[in-house]
């Protein structure tokens, strides 16, 4: 009997051509990935909805699971902690949604990159009790993106101290 599934399992995997829409020699390569449609709402405002296998193929391991996963890289060791000499807009590393400028960030001591507010419509609060503590989440507005935190100990005008993930970001220096 053992030999009989070993002789089936054989044939089935020798001469069975598999399961792909591929042509044979063909190498296997990631589809694009579809980006939001012409509408007629501006690009910034149209909303970016991805699988998560999408999501796993566009991000890198970091940044998906800060992004997807609401990971938190660690302290003093993100690319943005520092503010950068040139002035410029961070944007959401998931799609592009312009959500600081340089001229908001300063130096908190946190181990985060930290910024004093946050443009217009770019984030979305939300209450996170994680971790036994009751802090405000900011999500991207546009893919829902894990940013970080927003904490009301930064300094003025505003009192706000936005502590975000460098992975969760990219930086556009201004021309």
């Amino acid at each position: 009997m053992k030999l009989l599934f070993m002789t089936f399992y054989a044939f089935f995997f020798v001469f069975c051509p598999g399961c792909s829409d591929r042509e044979p020699g063909q190498s296997v390569t990631a589809k694009p990935i579809d980006t939001p449609k012409n509408t007629g709402v501006p690009m910034e405002n149209q909303k970016v909805e991805l699988t998560d296998w999408q999501w796993k193929q566009k991000l890198s391991p970091e940044q998906y699971n800060i992004l997807r996963k609401k990971g938190t890289e660690r302290p003093y060791t993100g690319e943005y902690y520092l503010k950068p000499e040139q002035d410029g807009t961070y944007v959401c590393a998931g799609c592009g949604n312009v959500i600081f400028k340089t001229a908001s960030q300063f130096n908190s001591h946190c181990g985060w990159p930290s910024f004093s507010e946050a443009q217009p419509n770019s984030v979305t609060e939300s209450t996170d009790t994680s971790y036994g503590m009751v802090r405000t989440e900011i999500t991207c507005s546009r893919c829902g993106g894990h940013l970080g935190h927003v904490f009301e100990d930064g300094p003025g005008p505003t009192g706000l101290r936005y502590c975000i993930n460098s992975a969760a970001m990219e930086f556009n220096e201004e021309q």
